[in-house]
């Protein structure tokens, strides 16, 4: 169908079901209506109330792209959904559920899903979940401005290192979560799509852990996962961009020491050392492929 024709879904109430799933399931990569379900639930373990906003946020931005006529093949794709669905749930990790709050939730999810069609557009490489991240920094903002009620802050990491959790949690954490169930989930959500994209983010978990130990955070971040989930969102990125090993690894090596040091910022971490990791690594790609084209020449010339 042309993605400008407007025209009715077959089976519309089946149809928008599987599209919101499939946003959910984008947020790691998959155009996956079970993975996005799977997703659901893993959020809804650890928070009814995020998952529940989540869910809200898919159904805003697929919404919002099929009024603004967006094309038809990406909507159905999910791609307008999954920036929407973090916005709603990041919404909720640092706010209380007060109608103001709620109203300012739609208001961002509709405005990231028009955020990802821009950077879309006129953007020459991926942009992820750019639109996600300044539309929540824009959120957070607004509601100080407003002084909207925060959540209370979370309690201290635990004194001592559970292994399991802790790389269980550097997979919930990319939808905020710090619960070891809600990996098991998600974990299973990349499985049913597609099993390489599992493994890379166990890969990515479990090797941003080992970083983190080795830069001597044994029992803060690394135990709720902090260091887990850039990794494992850059390590199937990357794998996506350039199906190999080697290039996902490099992504989870970057990824780490920037998740170190971004609250240095002052910003809301959220998923920006993902995205600036991808952005220098497919950086350095494209130097790559100067530089060998120029390498060639010279040899053809020799």
């Amino acid at each position: 169908m042309n993605g400008n024709s407007g025209g009715p879904w077959k089976d519309a109430a089946g149809e928008w079901a599987k599209v919101v799933l499939r946003g959910i399931g984008q947020v790691m990569f998959q155009g996956h209506a079970l993975s996005g379900l799977l997703f659901l639930g893993g959020i809804a373990v650890a928070s009814p109330l995020m998952a529940a906003a989540g869910l809200i946020g898919a159904v805003i931005g697929t919404a919002t792209a099929r009024l603004l006529k967006y094309d038809d093949g990406e909507v159905r794709d999910g791609i307008y959904g999954f920036n929407a669905t973090l916005v709603g749930v990041a919404t909720f990790f640092f706010f209380k559920p007060v109608a103001s709050v709620f109203f300012l939730m739609a208001a961002c999810c509709a405005l990231s899903t028009i955020v990802t069609w821009l950077m879309r557009r006129f953007l020459p490489f991926p942009t992820y979940t750019t639109p996600f991240i300044v539309t929540t920094w824009a959120l957070v903002g607004m509601a100080g401005l407003f002084h909207e009620p925060r959540v209370a802050p979370t309690p201290p990491p635990p004194d001592s290192l559970d292994i399991v959790a802790a790389l269980m949690e550097g997979l919930s954490e990319v939808f905020l979560q710090a619960n070891r169930v809600t990996g098991v989930l998600f974990i299973a959500a990349l499985a049913v799509s597609n099993w390489r994209h599992a493994a890379l983010g166990l890969a990515g978990s479990v090797i941003g852990m080992l970083v983190g130990l080795y830069h001597g955070d044994p029992y803060g971040n690394v135990s709720i996962g902090i260091y887990g989930y850039n990794a494992a969102l850059a390590a199937i990125a990357l794998y996506l961009w350039r199906p190999s090993l080697l290039v996902p690894l490099l992504g989870i090596l970057v990824s780490t020491p920037i998740t170190e040091f971004f609250p240095l910022t002052g910003l809301p971490t959220l998923t920006a050392p993902f995205v600036l990791a991808c952005w220098l690594v497919i950086a350095v790609g494209a130097v790559e492929r100067y530089f060998t084209a120029e390498t060639g020449k010279a040899a053809a010339a020799a």
